[in-house]
């Protein structure tokens, strides 16, 4: 039987990139997406279309309701900060990757999967703490200590592809794999079109990764 791996697919440039690296290393692919009370859909219609274009196995929309305990910029009534920001910035939406990582896990279980691959990175990114390794390996550990599958021989890897790599490697190595960046919505506060502010944290990050890499920037701004 071939390989199989769950995808947290947001519809953003580093999840699309992670999917594709799975893909090329031989996995069948299960993407799962979060309708988790975030700011905009565009993000999910984009996810929805990559997960069609790249020819997922199956792909799942999760509905989990975190503005009901708030506490973000990407969940709360509170405003997307569009300058630099020191410390764990307002974005971070409280253990996200946690619970995101932990439904995944659930499916990876039911699907026989080996793998979960996820597009944290800690290079170029906010300070978020569950983007970093520890909590990756954390995971990992309390994946294989919690799951049936584990516990009868059959151990489940986080794979975080890019966790090492700057944004312009992460773009660099996308297009190599043939990714359509114009796809993609990374934006935190995208318009009802998908089109992108240009001023937050995401959209600066991924502005300067196309710059670096030399490769010209396919994002449709505001």
């Amino acid at each position: 039987m071939k390989k199989r791996a769950v995808i947290l697919l947001s519809g953003g440039l580093d999840s699309v990139t992670a999917l594709a690296i799975a893909k090329s290393e031989g996995y069948d692919c299960y993407s799962i997406s979060f309708d988790y009370g975030q700011r905009h859909k565009t993000e999910l219609l984009a996810a929805e279309h990559l997960a069609h274009e790249t020819g997922v196995v199956s792909h799942k929309v999760i509905q989990i309701d975190l503005r009901s305990i708030g506490g973000s910029a990407l969940t709360d009534d509170i405003d997307v900060p569009e300058t630099e920001q020191q410390g764990i910035p307002i974005t971070y939406v409280p253990a996200r990757n946690t619970i995101f990582l932990s439904i995944a896990l659930g499916w990876a279980e039911v699907i026989n999967a080996e793998a979960i691959f996820v597009g944290v990175n800690a290079v170029d990114y906010s300070g978020y703490p569950d983007c970093r390794p520890e909590f990756i390996d954390a995971f990992e550990k309390l994946a294989n200590l919690a799951t049936k599958s584990a516990v009868e021989g059959s151990a489940i890897y986080i794979r975080a592809p890019l966790m090492n790599l700057s944004k312009s490697e992460i773009v660099k190595q996308g297009t190599a794999l043939g990714i359509d960046y114009s796809e993609t919505i990374s934006c935190y506060q995208a318009d009802a079109q998908g089109r992108a502010c240009g001023q937050c944290d995401s959209c600066r990050f991924r502005r300067q990764g196309f710059l670096d890499a030399n490769l010209m920037d396919p994002t449709r701004y505001q």
